[in-house]
This record gives C-alpha cells, sequence and structure tokens, in this order.
C-alpha cells in the first residue's frame, strides 16, 4: 500500500508546549494522540526561541528543511542547517531551540522506544530498497517516484508513505525515514 500525503492538506497545530505549530504528516496508529503514539512525523515552525517539548520514552531525530537553528543540551551544542545530518536526541531531555537569521522549518521524527526505531537520510536520483514496517518519503522539491508499475508526482513538502517493504526509484531530492 502506498498513499500520498499532500502537504497543502496539513493542518497546522499548536506545539504541546505551545510555543510553535507544527503540521503532522503522518502518525502510527491512525489517529493516536500525543501521549499514545508509536511513532510519528511532522513539520514543524520554529519562529522564536525556545525549549522544545519533553515526551517521555520518545527518542527524537530532527533535520532542517528551511533556515538555521541553534540547539542547546547540557552537555552540548549544535546548529543545524538543512546540509547538517540527522540530530537525534532522547525526547524527555532539556533542549532549547535558537533560530539564526530567521524562521526554521525542520522535520520531525519521533519514535517510542521499544515499539519503534526510525533512520532518516537523503535520497537522490536513486533506487532504494524499503524494508522497515513504513516508510515516509518527503519530497525537497519536485520529484517523480516509481514502485513497481505504479508512478507518482510529488511537489516540495509532499509525502509519500508505504505500509511495508517495497523497491522505490527517487527522481529529485527527498528525505527517507524508513521505521521498523
Amino acid at each position: 500500500m502506498i498513499e500520498i500525503l499532500r502537504d497543502a492538506d496539513r493542518i497546522a497545530r499548536p506545539w504541546k508546549n505551545g510555543g510553535g505549530v507544527t503540521r503532522e504528516i503522518a502518525i502510527w496508529p491512525p489517529a493516536s494522540d500525543l501521549e499514545k503514539f508509536d511513532w510519528r512525523v511532522s513539520i514543524a515552525e520554529v519562529r522564536e526561541a525556545g525549549p522544545f517539548s519533553r515526551f517521555g520514552n520518545i527518542d527524537r531525530t530532527l533535520m532542517l528543511l528551511k533556515g538555521r537553528l541553534m540547539l542547546t543540551f547540557a552537555e552540548r551544542a549544535m546548529e543545524l542547517c538543512p546540509d547538517s545530518a540527522p540530530c537525534t536526541f532522547p525526547g524527555d531531555v532539556s533542549c532549547f531551540g535558537a533560530p539564526v537569521d530567521g524562521p526554521v522549518i525542520d522535520l520531525n521524527v519521533m519514535t517510542r522506544r521499544g515499539r519503534a526505531a526510525a533512520r532518516v537520510w537523503v535520497v537522490a536520483n536513486d533506487s532504494h530498497s524499503v524494508k522497515g514496517k513504513a516508510a515516509i518519503l518527503l519530497s525537497r522539491g519536485e520529484i517523480k517516484v516509481r514502485s513497481g508499475e505504479l508512478e507518482f508526482h510529488l511537489e516540495p513538502l509532499d509525502a509519500l508513505q508505504t505500509g511495508g517493504p517495497c523497491e522505490l526509484l527517487v527522481e529529485g531530492s527527498a528525505l527517507l525515514i524508513e521505521i521498523e
């Protein structure tokens, strides 16, 4: 099963801590809330500096889609940009985010420890064998994706969700989130 998740269909919702907005791409199980999901993929807009919401028993992976963000943890600080590697950290630790030179858009992948794990990486003009229980492919620009006889056209920030293992041929640049 493959489902297209259009950027234009996403609804902006306030963050758990009220400090910004997020647009959910996908969540498992479907219609879960923030306390019961196994995994969740979303895009957030960070306009102002502030603490990240804390999520007990959750691992987070963050990638920047636009802008630059300074992340500060108790033991380290780092600046992320769209070319940075994914930043993975426990959702139950203190984290402070500060946009650098303007608003930021980020991809946020959250998995509940013991129930799911995710791996995030950039794919471009290549074939990929998805082996996980699910995968989300988030377009970074206009792309074409083929899986077997099926062909899909995605606009920037549209996503494609698989319901299990499959082969994906990507023409263009995207972020691939594979969930186990």
